[in-house]
């Protein structure tokens, strides 16, 4: 299933950016970047960990001022489980003591554009989990669902064809996937640099 889900968004992407040649605009960008990420919720250490991103963002200009940049990114989250996980649901904090969460995220970007080397950004992200934590075998369950959607929002300064970027990004839904005791959302503040081709 993640795999049909994955080739669909490929060739939707790809079908848009094609059709999108007659924007005013049209640039490819790769863009890599530090992120600092949480896991809000009592079962979570409150504290912003370091982890990175990798991203393949077309910008789309339709006007000097307004685009959309749709983007697919690989984004590492890293967290750290608190001592309440203990607890809240009577199994040992060890086994989620250290936790990686791989995604592969689609943000949809609208951009403003005010002066040529200022932009805007707004819009979701949907991100799909690649590696889950498989642990709590006592129920069969994982523990984190397959996906996230979150709201960012950020700047960008371009320099000729580089792009130096900032985003804040906040969950939306609860990634807890044992039960409703705990809400898990994440929080994102991403650091980047990009080079439009």
């Amino acid at each position: 299933m993640k795999r049909i889900l994955l080739s669909s968004v490929a060739i939707t992407l790809a079908l848009f950016i094609a059709n999108s040649s007659s924007a005013q605009g049209l640039r490819l960008a790769l863009h890599a970047g530090a992120n600092m990420g949480k896991i809000d919720g009592k079962s979570f250490k409150d504290e912003y960990k370091l982890g990175y991103h990798l991203a393949v963002a077309p910008e789309i200009m339709f006007s000097s001022k307004w685009g959309i940049q749709p983007e697919v990114m690989f984004s590492q989250t890293n967290t750290s489980s608190s001592t309440q996980f203990e607890d809240i649901y009577k199994i040992s904090s060890d086994e989620l003591k250290d936790v990686k969460l791989n995604y592969l995220s689609i943000p949809l970007l609208l951009s403003f554009r005010p002066v040529s080397f200022l932009t805007f950004q707004a819009g979701p992200q949907f991100g799909i989990l690649m590696n889950k934590q498989k642990k709590f075998l006592e129920n069969g369950r994982d523990a984190f669902t397959d996906g996230d959607f979150s709201m960012l929002a950020g700047a960008q300064i371009n320099i000729l064809r580089l792009r130096v970027y900032g985003r804040y990004g906040v969950g939306l839904t609860n990634i807890n996937d044992i039960d409703n005791q705990d809400k898990w959302k994440s929080q994102t503040v991403q650091l980047g640099v990009g080079f439009a081709l």
